[in-house]
């Protein structure tokens, strides 16, 4: 459990909040006195709701409703919760009951997208709204990115990629740093063709870093034309 804790970046205060979040009905049904996780999966899909909401609103003011309804709703179903839930190996630290953990129950997405959602919960309140904001955006931050684009995303990298082939026949390099705890790390990106920095970018992961950098130069060299090249960023 304290080592899931770590890999989704919670300093947790209260142990028994992390317990409690991980425990199915299925081992409560076998352990009297135990509480299950449905209390705070309730909350957590709340508190889910809103980070994803006002983080879309902020980060996208050129999307209609329709649209954000549309992110949203991709971002907090139980296939990307499950999905996210698996990736920070979740499953293995559920506390299951013996036939629910004999038939699978640590990789079933419902349970898996349930018990995300109350890590999400606890973590709310153990520390706060902002750390629960800041837990959903790295989960869910490319994700985020990739439904905020629409069908065949946004991917600048392979734009910059296609226009420097075409244009210089080189392709672009990228240097990334992290910097920060591990709770809340950040990267810095530079992308450069031949030797020369185009563009900067920051990110909550190494992808969503370059790919900032990558938009910068992307849209520097497109408007710069193709007689004359951009200063250096």
């Amino acid at each position: 459990m304290r080592e899931l804790a770590r890999r989704v970046g919670w300093e947790v205060r209260d142990e028994a909040l992390l317990v409690a979040c991980l425990a199915h009905r299925s081992w409560c049904a076998e352990n009297p006195g135990w509480v299950s996780n449905e209390r705070l999966e309730f909350l957590g899909d709340a508190v889910l709701g809103l980070a994803v909401t006002d983080h879309v609103f902020r980060a996208y003011p050129s999307l209609p409703e329709g649209e954000l309804a549309k992110v949203r709703a991709s971002l907090v179903s139980s296939v990307a919760l499950a999905e996210v839930a698996a990736s920070v190996g979740l499953g293995d630290a559920l506390l299951l009951g013996k036939g629910e953990d004999a038939t699978g129950g640590r990789s079933k997405q419902s349970i898996l997208a349930d018990a995300m959602e109350a890590v999400i919960g606890a973590v709310y309140l153990d520390r706060g709204r902002d750390v629960a904001d800041d837990l959903v955006l790295r989960l869910l931050g490319d994700r985020i990115e990739g439904a905020a684009a629409g069908p065949g995303g946004e991917d600048y990298k392979t734009r910059l990629q296609e226009l420097c082939s075409r244009r210089f026949e080189q392709l672009p390099e990228y240097r990334v740093e992290d910097h920060g705890p591990d709770h809340a790390k950040h990267f810095d990106a530079v992308v450069s063709i031949g030797g020369r920095r185009r563009g900067r970018g920051r990110g909550r992961s190494k992808k969503q870093a370059e790919q900032a950098a990558a938009r910068v130069a992307w849209e520097s060299l497109l408007g710069a034309g193709t007689d004359q090249e951009p200063a250096e960023v």
